[in-house]
């Protein structure tokens, strides 16, 4: 499978060696491990490769010593712990190889971010760069086969996504996407969560990818699946956690009938998605095309966001009359909203209410004609 160039790897390759572990979560099969290697190869220094979804090398390094790490380790100068979330106590365990062992280097990948940050984030305050990786991305695929390739593309990617698998194995998408979910998608999920009712997820996950672009209750989602909201709460945080989905609050500022706890969720992947709807029809044959590309946006946002380590608060807008704006940005107190629509020719605009209440906020309508400034920001 070619190796497509992910644009964090350069920042995660200039913080080696600073005393510091690298930390790399993001779902399973996204490409952490590929991306890694490829950064390590640049190296060229002894490498020690432990997988931690092997039960040898869980019983290895959990509840370990600085002895017994020192002879773990050996002369090898970068250490790569894979799936570190299987290991018990690992944020004592790398705490251990940073400040007792000089002059290594210790990474370690996850693909549950419930689990490994519990873990690291007391043992490594102030020893870890963290960093998120996601299926691939439209800039990404920009800057490897060029702009004009990838906008061509586009609608190939509103329905199969971005996964590198079904990038780089162009034919075979459907096969590929349902193997991706029913292999690794809950596997975390049901390790982690301890949940016993995997029907019951696919359940609210198919609930979840009928309403994208919709505003969720968990009572009404409760309902649906014959569920407490409780549960179902449960559920979608665990999903989350497992970088499956996402959640987009509401903002509220300045009008009186604005929504102020409403909650949209968002997958990482349109691929994902349909995969779970069984839905791969060609765009010409959809209804859910606004929710495909809004979809589609909002996570392109939130992976160039993380590549350019950007900040920034994010955000639907809806009153109570049904006026709406699909995505709201803060960055540094400066405010930009977007209005969504796949269509050039379809007429959409920002509602006077939120223009008048937020003068000073930037607006701009995002079409299938000008969404590359949107999701390509380098």
């Amino acid at each position: 499978m070619q190796y497509i160039k992910r644009l964090i790897s350069q920042r995660i390759q200039n913080n080696f060696f600073q005393k510091k572990a690298v930390i790399v979560l993001g779902p399973r099969q996204v490409g952490k491990t590929t991306m890694m290697t490829q950064i390590i190869k640049n190296q060229d220094l002894p490498v020690l490769y432990l997988n931690g979804d092997e039960a040898d090398v869980r019983e290895l390094l959990s509840n370990t010593t600085s002895t017994r790490l020192r002879s773990i380790i050996g002369a090898h100068k970068i250490i790569f712990i894979d799936e570190a979330q299987r290991i018990e106590n690992i944020g004592i365990t790398l705490k251990l190889i940073i400040d007792q062992i000089q002059d290594v280097q210790v990474i370690a990948t996850g693909s549950s971010s419930l689990e490994l940050r519990n873990i690291i984030n007391e043992p490594l305050t102030g020893r870890k760069y963290e960093y998120h990786l996601y299926p691939l991305s439209f800039s990404e695929l920009v800057e490897h086969h060029g702009l004009l390739e990838e906008k061509r593309l586009i609608q190939h990617r509103l329905i199969y996504g971005y996964y590198p698998e079904i990038v780089t194995r162009l034919g075979n998408e459907e096969e590929l996407l349902r193997f991706l979910a029913d292999s690794y998608l809950y596997k975390d999920i049901l390790m982690l969560g301890d949940i016993n009712k995997p029907a019951l997820l696919n359940k609210i996950l198919k609930a979840l990818a009928l309403q994208v672009g919709n505003e969720i209750s968990f009572n009404e989602i409760g309902q649906l699946v014959n569920s407490s909201s409780q549960t179902v709460e449960r559920y979608i945080d665990l999903l989350e956690k497992s970088f499956v989905v996402f959640q987009l609050p509401a903002y509220s500022g300045n009008v009186r009938n604005e929504i102020r706890k409403g909650k949209k969720i968002y997958f990482y992947d349109n691929g994902i998605r349909n995969s779970i709807i069984g839905n791969f029809s060609q765009l010409h044959q959809r209804t859910d095309i606004g929710a495909l590309w809004e979809n589609f946006l909002i996570s392109e946002r939130l992976k160039i966001l993380s590549i350019n380590s950007i900040k920034a608060e994010r955000y639907f807008w809806r009153t109570t009359q049904q006026q709406e704006v699909d995505y709201i940005e803060v960055v540094q107190g400066k405010m930009s909203a977007y209005e969504f629509t796949w269509s050039p020719k379809t007429r959409k605009k920002i509602p006077k209410t939120f223009i008048q209440a937020y003068p000073d906020c930037l607006t701009k309508i995002i079409t299938s004609e000008n969404f590359n400034e949107f999701v390509n920001i380098t």
